[in-house]
């Protein structure tokens, strides 16, 4: 008898309300899955980042214990030396290293962080971090000819934050279109035991057309072929996802999800500027022109006793001495200064007179373990609606755009799940659900038992998981 069959399908930064409902009417294979599948909100974690979130997802540990922060970590006793993570870098196994351990066979696209592409009983490509002239994206290496040849091409990502914006969503479209092409070859090559697939895509949607899309965002325009493009979009996945399914035995497992949510970008708080205004970040000249970066500034590190860096949240760092080469605060007087910036940033008002509501926390404060290289303070802005700007030469506070380049949406908590599952009344709405227990879910179905280290457990209301009705 043939054992259990699982497939992932992970649909980057997609929050409930537009998987289940702004964009569903455009989406006619997502809406029969909706109608007989168990749904719900997905709670992502600290920080809600595509890297590491999938990571999470797929070990069940969190980012402190996996030694992972984001995009971009510093190197010990370096100021502006950074490095991005690695699938080399997880400290823990993942769900496929798990199930390749066992003999289960496996095959894995695009799941960050995931260049260079990791060994497994199976095949992997590597994900959007991967460089463009990278040879090495999937191993076994001999398969890069015939995953070229599927589509002609595969693109791993687009460049998004630009204002040619009809050029990324044409671009979108193909390069989605490729990857599930390739995803449906490699399906049908053999009975995987397992299958993952991750999709930029949305993500990159988001960033670039929300304000197009969202009447309630701050910044809306009412552009017709942008709108348009958003909806051409999510009914190009739809089709894709469609076409993909079509050729899913209903014995097969399965679970759609994606890593965190989004959400219309009020601005950006620029961290450094407001460091610089409050006495902790003094550089040797004035910062000019407006949305230089910190890194190619002359920084006075004799008078500067912390430092922050932009994206979706702050990252801030403090001067310590023994540990920077040029550091001036005292290791025993970091929790008096964390005390003191946690008050100072909670009496920020916005532009509108409200409050920021930034939410400052220790590395410790969020994570079991911390591991890695980890700032000293993770702090989000207004529920992570402002980006954090760490560019400086704006002489304000306030940005209403993105300072490293057009952007219309930032990350929030609320990711998602689609479950098909026979046992499940149809069209069922579950409740929420942590991003910490996928990992152990998924094990379950494969009659294991979750590893000691996991943080999270089994989710008996996703029950066997099968594609079938009923």
């Amino acid at each position: 008898m043939p054992g259990p069959r699982a497939l992932v399908l992970g649909l980057d930064s997609i929050p409930p309300e537009l998987l289940f409902d702004r964009f569903l009417g455009v989406m006619p294979n997502m809406r029969a899955l909706v109608e007989r599948g168990q749904r719900g909100v997905l709670r992502t974690i600290d920080p809600p980042i595509t890297v590491p979130a999938w990571a999470v997802m797929f070990t069940g540990v969190d980012p402190g214990t996996l030694g992972i922060y984001g995009f971009r970590h510093r190197r010990p006793g370096t100021y502006w030396d950074m490095y991005t993570p690695t699938p080399q870098m997880i400290a823990y196994p993942t769900v496929w290293d798990l199930l390749s351990r066992q003999g289960k066979r496996v095959c894995v696209i695009g799941m960050p962080p995931g260049y260079p592409p990791p060994a497994v009983n199976g095949v992997y490509i590597s994900d959007f971090l991967t460089p463009s002239n990278a040879q090495d994206f999937v191993r076994p290496i001999e398969m890069k000819k015939e995953i070229l040849g599927v589509a002609g091409s595969y693109e791993f990502d687009v460049t998004f934050r630009a204002e040619d914006r009809s050029r990324v969503g044409e671009e979108l479209i193909t390069m989605t279109r490729h990857r599930w092409a390739v995803a449906r070859h490699l399906w049908n090559k053999e009975p995987w035991d397992f299958f993952a697939l991750h999709e930029i895509g949305p993500d990159r949607l988001h960033h670039t057309f929300w304000k197009y899309f969202d009447t309630q965002h701050p910044r809306y325009e009412a552009n017709a072929p942008y709108r348009e493009l958003a909806d051409r979009y999510y009914r190009a996945l739809d089709e894709e996802i469609g076409k993909f399914l079509a050729a899913v035995p209903d014995d097969v497992r399965i679970l759609i999800a994606s890593d965190h949510g989004s959400q219309a970008m009020d601005g950006c708080f620029c961290i450094n500027e407001w460091l610089i205004d409050e006495g902790y970040l003094t550089l040797k000249s004035p910062a000019t022109p407006a949305g230089v970066p910190l890194e190619k500034l002359a920084v006075d590190w004799s008078k500067t006793r912390m430092w922050g860096a932009g994206g979706y949240y702050a990252r801030i760092f403090f001067n310590v001495a023994g540990r920077e080469k040029e550091g001036i605060v005292p290791k025993a007087a970091i929790p008096g200064l964390v005390a003191e910036l946690k008050e100072k940033l909670a009496r920020v008002r916005r532009p509108d007179g409200k409050p920021l509501d930034a939410q400052v926390y220790t590395p410790n404060d969020l994570y079991k373990s911390v591991r890695g290289d980890a700032p000293d303070l993770i702090a989000y802005f207004g529920r992570l609606k402002w980006r954090s700007a760490g560019t400086l030469g704006h002489k304000k506070w306030f940005l209403e755009e993105n300072d490293t380049g057009p952007d219309d949406s930032v990350h929030s908590f609320e990711g998602l799940y689609l479950l098909l599952n026979g046992s499940a009344e149809h069209g069922v709405l579950g409740k929420e659900e942590s991003i910490l227990d996928v990992a152990p879910t998924l094990l379950t179905w494969f009659g294991m038992t979750p590893q000691p280290h996991m943080q999270g457990l089994p989710i008996a209301a996703w029950g066997d998981g099968r594609k079938g009705t009923a």
